[in-house]
C-alpha cells in the first residue's frame, strides 16, 4: 500500500473508534451515582447494576441503557408519586393556613365587638336605668346571648329572637312603669296583641332588626364561607391519583435518573402538561372557587363601609336604650289606648311609683362614640388584609400546576437541553389548557375526560351553595342550605392546619320559644327562613336538581 492509502486507512479506524466512543459516552457506564441517590431515598442498594444494561424490561422509562431494574422503576414510580401527593397536600395546607388565619382574624374581632357591646349595655343601664336594668338584665343577656348563637351557625330564627326580645321588654316595661296595677299574663297578652298598632317603642325596632339582621347575616356568612373554602381545599388536596398520572410522574421525575441524565431537570412545558393533566379535576374548581372569593369580597365591603359593622354592633345600646325612653316619654298617651282596648287593669294592693327617670345625654353616647372611633381603625385594617388573601387566592387551582413545577423545570434558557421525556432535547408539544375538557389532546397523561372525579364535583357544588348564601348575605337575606352545613358542621376540619384546628363555628341549639305576638312583626316573611317555615322537600329537590346538572358537565 501507498503511504497515503495507508494514512487514509488510519483514519478511518480512528473516526470509527471516536464514533464508538461519542456512542458510549451516552450509556452510562457505571451506576454508583445512581446507587447512591437509590439509598438515599430510603431504598436497599443490593438489586442496583454495578454497570448499564439494557432497558427492554422498562415499562415506564425510556428503554435504553439503564441503571434501573423493573423493581426500582416500581420503586422510584411510587415515591414519585408519594412525593407529588406530599406537595400537593403541603401547598393546600398553606392556603387553609391563610384561611385559618382570617377566620381567626375575622372572628376574634367580631366576637370582642359583641362584648365590648354588651359590656357598655350593662355598664351603662345600670347606672342610668338602675332598679329597671338589675331586675330585668335577663331580658338583655338573653338577646346577646341569641346573637352570639345565630353568629355562630345555630339554627335560631334571628329575625324571631328580636322580636321576642321586644315582646319581654314591653312586658316588663309595663309592669315597671306601671308598678301601681296588678297586671296578668291575659292582660299582658291582650297590650302584646295591640303593640302591632301601638308602636310602643316608635321606630327603634324595626330599624334596629334591619341593621342587626344585616350585619349579623353578612358576618355569620363570612366566617361560613371561609370554613367551607378551607373544607373544599382540605378534601380536594387528597383526591387519588389515576394510574396515569402516577406513570408521567415517574416519567418526569425519575426517569432522567434511570436514563443516566439526573443532572438535566425537566423542560417547563413538558412539566406544566404532565401537572395539568394530573391536576386537571382541581382546575375544574376555578369558576365556582373565583365565584366564591368575589362574592366574600363583596360581603367583606358591606361589612367593611365606614360605620357599618361596628356601628350596628356597638350601637345596641343606644338603640335599646332610645326605645326605653320613647315608651318612658309617651306613657300617659299609650296607656290611655292599651286601657280602652284591654281595660284598665286592677289596682295592686301596694302600689309603687318608679323611681328612675333617665336620659342619654352623656356616659352612654360618650363612650359609644369613643368605641366606634377607636374600632373603625382596627374594622378597616382587619378586613383590608382578609380582603388582600382572598384577591391573591382567587387563581389557587390554575396557578397550582406552575406553583408546583417552580422547583423542577429547567430554565428558559435551557430549554434545547432539557429532559423532554425521551431524552435530553427540546420539547415539541404545546401546553395544554385548564380543567378536564382541555386534556383530551395531553400528550402525557391520558384522561377519559367523560369521567369528571365525583369527589371534586361535589365539592364544586359546596362552593355553589355556599356561595349563593353570600350573595343573599349581602342584602341580608339568611337562605340556608342544609346541604352547605351539614358537611362541614362539628368537624371544622376545613379551618385546620397540621395538627392545629380551629371548631367549626357552628352549634347546633333547637329553637324552645314559645308563639307569641310581637310589638313590631316582619316587614318581610323572607328576610329569614324560620325552621317552622323551611320546605324541605323542596331543598331537596334542588339540590338534586343542582347535582344532575353538575354531574352531567
Amino acid at each position: 500500500l501507498s503511504l497515503s492509502g495507508m494514512l487514509l486507512r488510519v483514519a478511518l479506524v480512528l473516526c470509527v473508534l471516536a464514533g464508538q466512543a461519542r456512542g458510549d459516552a451516552k450509556q452510562p457506564r457505571s451506576c454508583s451515582d445512581v446507587r447512591q441517590f437509590y439509598t438515599e431515598k430510603g431504598f436497599v442498594a443490593a438489586g442496583v447494576p454495578q454497570a448499564a444494561i439494557s432497558g427492554e424490561h422498562l415499562r415506564v422509562c425510556p428503554q435504553g441503557y439503564t441503571c434501573c431494574t423493573s423493581q426500582m422503576e416500581d420503586d422510584l414510580s411510587g415515591l414519585s408519586k408519594r412525593e407529588f401527593e406530599v406537595q400537593v397536600k403541603e401547598s393546600g395546607r398553606t392556603l387553609q393556613s391563610s384561611l385559618n388565619s382570617q377566620y381567626k382574624s375575622f372572628d376574634g374581632y367580631f366576637r370582642d365587638l359583641l362584648n365590648r357591646s354588651e359590656a357598655s349595655l350593662q355598664d351603662s343601664f345600670q347606672r342610668g336605668f338602675g332598679p329597671l336594668f338589675s331586675q330585668n338584665s335577663r331580658v338583655f343577656q338573653d338577646l346577646y346571648t341569641d346573637l352570639r348563637l345565630y353568629y355562630r351557625g345555630s339554627k335560631i330564627n334571628l329575625e324571631e329572637s328580636l322580636n321576642d326580645f321586644w315582646a319581654r321588654l314591653l312586658e316588663r316595661l309595663l309592669r315597671f312603669l306601671n308598678a301601681q296595677y296588678s297586671i296578668s299574663e291575659d292582660y299582658l297578652e291582650c297590650v302584646s296583641k295591640q303593640s302591632e298598632t301601638l308602636r310602643p317603642f316608635g321606630e327603634t325596632p324595626r330599624e334596629f332588626k334591619l341593621k342587626v339582621t344585616r350585619t349579623f347575616v353578612a358576618a355569620r356568612s363570612f366566617v361560613q364561607g371561609l370554613v367551607v373554602a378551607g373544607e373544599v381545599v382540605r378534601k380536594v388536596s387528597q383526591v387519588p391519583l389515576s394510574a396515569e398520572c402516577v406513570r408521567a410522574l415517574m416519567k418526569l421525575t425519575y426517569c432522567p435518573h434511570c436514563r443516566g441524565v439526573a443532572s438535566v431537570k425537566p423542560c417547563s412545558s413538558y412539566c406544566r402538561n404532565v401537572m395539568k393533566g394530573c391536576l386537571a379535576n382541581q382546575a375544574d374548581l376555578d369558576t365556582e372557587w373565583k365565584n366564591l372569593a368575589e362574592a366574600m369580597l363583596q360581603v367583606a365591603d358591606r361589612l367593611n363601609r365606614p360605620y357599618s359593622m361596628n356601628a350596628a354592633v356597638l350601637s345596641l345600646p343606644k338603640r335599646i336604650a332610645e326605645a326605653i325612653l320613647y315608651m318612658q316619654d309617651n306613657l300617659s298617651t299609650f296607656n290611655s289606648k292599651v286601657f280602652q282596648a284591654c281595660g284598665t287593669p286592677t289596682e295592686s294592693p301596694s302600689p309603687e311609683e318608679p323611681s328612675f327617670r333617665c336620659h342619654l345625654s352623656s356616659p352612654l353616647h360618650v363612650s359609644l362614640s369613643l368605641s366606634l372611633s377607636l374600632s373603625l381603625s382596627l374594622s378597616l385594617s382587619q378586613l383590608s388584609d382578609v380582603s388582600i388573601k382572598l384577591r391573591d387566592m382567587m387563581k389557587y387551582w390554575v396557578q397550582l400546576p406552575g406553583k408546583l413545577c417552580v422547583d423542577r423545570e429547567a430554565k428558559t434558557s435551557d430549554e434545547n437541553k432539557c429532559w423532554n421525556g425521551m431524552a435530553v432535547d427540546r420539547y415539541l408539544p404545546e401546553v395544554m389548557g385548564d380543567g378536564l375538557a382541555s386534556q383530551i389532546n395531553n400528550p402525557e397523561v391520558e384522561i377519559d375526560i367523560t369521567k369528571p372525579d365525583m369527589n371534586i364535583r361535589q365539592q364544586i357544588m359546596q362552593l355553589k351553595i355556599m356561595t349563593n348564601r353570600l350573595k343573599n348575605a349581602i342584602n341580608g337575606n339568611d337562605v340556608d342550605f342544609q346541604d352547605a352545613s351539614d358537611d362541614i358542621s362539628g368537624s371544622g376540619s376545613g379551618m385546620c392546619s397540621d395538627d392545629q384546628c380551629v371548631r367549626d363555628p357552628r352549634v347546633m341549639t333547637p329553637s324552645t320559644n314559645r308563639p307569641r305576638n310581637y310589638p313590631n312583626p316582619p316587614e318581610n316573611k323572607k328576610v329569614v327562613k324560620g325552621l317552622g317555615s323551611r320546605n324541605v322537600p323542596c331543598s331537596a329537590l334542588y339540590l338534586l336538581s343542582l347535582a344532575t346538572v353538575l354531574l352531567r358537565r
